[in-house]
């Protein structure tokens, strides 16, 4: 690891005066060091781990019990929220503790500095240490996350889905409408209304975006996340729409609503999700932000390569990985489950063993990524053709793809978005350079990158949307 020391320089400030003078009096002395004590270590506590060109957030919740002190720790980067500390110990001004279920044998030990308020110290993993200062508090915010208070009405709302009771959020602007409205569809895997991943919350800052800007907007949990009921593996494409249809139907029983100007905003598999809405229920626009318009298997493949390219990886492993992708899609096809289990446990212990022997995965781990592989909510997404709902879109339609986008492509999905809509009279399909999939700026465009940018969504990214929509829906 490289060291950057700077050095201080030492200034002598001079102070003349006329006449004689007195000597300055001696310096109080400094205070006494504080003891800290359990009842005064307990509480929250941040730091940064300073792994070199990818510093990791974290907060710590310390609470006093038996003389002692336990605790659990929250990573956002790795959407790690309540990892139960082990070994969590104050001797003196020394303090350490373990994650237990981290790997690696992870622990951290850190010094009390004299105020009681600062613990420097080293996080060590996998043999190698990196400095972590932990200070009182919760850990920093990302930038753009909006804080209270707000200028406009956020109410907590539960409404009937396809089957089950969803729960999420209705902002809405002051005064009494009624107001154009947009309903939010989240990316795939199970998100929560903000659709909050790696410390960032993209869907609350898209809902104060829209709302300031005289906007109602619904932002709901996942099935089988937060509020909300079911679980979202044992769901198909056709009960998700079923949810977002629901979600529409809800704000036009709403009086501040005007139920004539509803639109869908979905991010990632939301755009899948936004144009297959239209063909449910009038809707008045539909915004795709990473949308894809390729099918899931065509895209499956390219962010497999793309995304083993960017790590380095060797080409005979990038081309088994993509082999495997499109055998594996074929089997979820014919709803072969069977061998699409079989075949995706293989894959993964083969590439299991490549790893070293402290970072394998347990067959528990395995069998966790399989069953999120076989099921009725992947095959969803991995069979979808997009074509026929995009080809069918006669509202107005924002497409925009992120130009280092490395999950949806832009040179794969914006030809054919823009060949898909080519019947609509009202499209506009753009690429935001240098934009990754989550739309932050980004270098490489990588996984590994996403909880390193402190921006959530490029103000590019978010101009765009809040132009488009107030010109073609003025307040």
């Amino acid at each position: 690891m490289r060291r950057l020391l700077a050095a201080l320089p030492v200034v002598l400030l001079l102070l003349a005066g006329c006449g004689a003078t007195q000597p300055p009096p001696p310096p109080p002395p400094p205070p006494a060091p504080v003891t800290p004590t359990v009842e005064t270590t307990a509480g929250e506590w941040a730091g940064r781990i300073g792994i070199p060109g990818a510093p990791v957030e974290i907060g710590i919740r310390l609470t006093a019990e038996n003389g002692g002190l336990r605790g659990a720790i929250d990573i956002p980067a790795q959407a790690i929220k309540g990892m139960p500390l082990s070994d969590v110990l104050l001797e003196n001004r020394e303090f350490s503790f373990r994650l237990p279920e981290a790997g690696g044998d992870a622990w951290f030990r850190g010094t009390f500095e004299a105020d009681g308020k600062t613990i420097p110290g080293a996080f060590t993993q996998f043999g190698q240490s990196y400095p972590l200062v932990l200070r009182p508090g919760p850990p920093a915010g990302r930038p753009q996350e909006p804080k209270a208070p707000f200028p406009y009405r956020s109410e907590d709302v539960t409404y009937p889905g396809a089957g089950v009771d969803l729960a999420g959020t209705l902002t809405t602007p002051e005064g009494p409408g009624p107001f154009t409205a947009v309903v939010l569809a989240n990316g795939s895997g199970p998100q929560d209304r903000n659709e909050e991943l790696f410390g960032h919350k993209p869907f609350l800052l898209l809902a104060d975006l829209l709302t300031r800007a005289g906007y109602a907007v619904l932002r709901v949990d996942d099935r089988g996340v937060g509020g909300s009921g079911g679980q979202l593996h044992e769901a198909n494409y056709d009960t998700l729409t079923g949810d977002l249809v629901a979600g529409v139907e809800f704000l036009r029983g709403r009086p501040e609503i005007n139920r004539d100007r509803i639109g869908v905003l979905g991010h990632s598999e939301g755009g899948y999700l936004a144009p297959l809405v239209a063909q449910r229920t009038p809707i008045a626009f539909v915004i795709m932000l990473a949308g894809p318009a390729a099918t899931g298997e065509e895209v499956l493949a390219a962010q497999n390569q793309l995304l083993l390219e960017s790590a380095g990886a060797p080409p005979e492993v990038v081309q088994n990985q993509v082999a495997y992708v499109h055998a594996l899609v074929s089997l979820l096809r014919s709803e072969d489950y069977q061998r699409a289990r079989a075949l995706a446990v293989r894959q993964l212990v083969s590439q299991a063993m490549g790893l070293p022997p402290d970072q394998q995965p347990s067959p528990e781990e395995i069998e966790a990524q399989v069953d999120a592989t076989v099921n009725p909510y992947y095959r969803s997404w991995a069979v979808h053709d997009p074509a026929p709902a995009l080809q069918a879109l006669r509202v107005p339609v924002l497409a925009v793809f992120g130009g280092a986008d490395l999950q949806v492509p832009a040179g794969q999905n914006e030809p054919l978005m823009r060949s898909h809509l080519a019947g609509n009279p009202d499209s506009t399909v753009r690429t935001l350079p240098g934009l990754n999939h989550l739309m932050q700026p980004a270098s490489s465009g990588g996984l590994e990158e996403y909880a390193t940018i402190d921006i959530t969504i490029d103000p590019s990214a978010l101009d765009l949307v809040r132009n488009w929509i107030t010109q073609r829906f003025p307040r």
